[in-house]
């Protein structure tokens, strides 16, 4: 299964519709055999930066698929720092403004968040897709 092409078909699935956070958990969580409904309900609060335009919902999707993959809390820290330097900001209202001020359409913006956070996932632990 290519991680990064699952993330991406699952966020712009319209029906039903997957946030970021569970267009970067779900596709990590499928590869473990964890059922697709519970994550799919694990992580619907969390998009929109939890609803609130606090964290992003990739990043919180991305953190949790790196708990899935068993990866410590240095590489959690890794992988905030990796994509806050690649977007700009964690948290879903600033990075909504930046896109905004690039005249980025919010679901090109949203889906770039959502592949980038997958990549990082992939490259920090280690696991590459073919």
């Amino acid at each position: 299964m290519d991680l990064l092409k699952r993330a991406e078909e699952l966020h712009h699935t319209l029906e039903p519709h997957y946030n970021c956070c569970q267009s970067t958990l779900i596709p990590f969580a499928e590869e473990l055999g964890l059922d697709h409904q519970t994550m799919y309900r694990v992580a619907a609060q969390f998009g929109s930066g939890m609803r609130r335009g606090s964290v992003c919902g990739a990043v919180t999707g991305g953190l949790m698929a790196l708990g899935l993959r068993g990866a410590d809390s240095r590489t959690a820290a890794e992988f905030q720092r990796r994509f806050k330097e690649a977007a700009g900001a964690l948290d879903c209202a600033q990075l909504l403004q930046n896109a905004k001020e690039r005249g980025e359409d919010r679901k090109a913006h949203c889906d770039r968040m959502v592949l980038t956070a997958a990549k990082l996932v992939e490259e920090l632990t280690g696991v590459k897709e073919n």
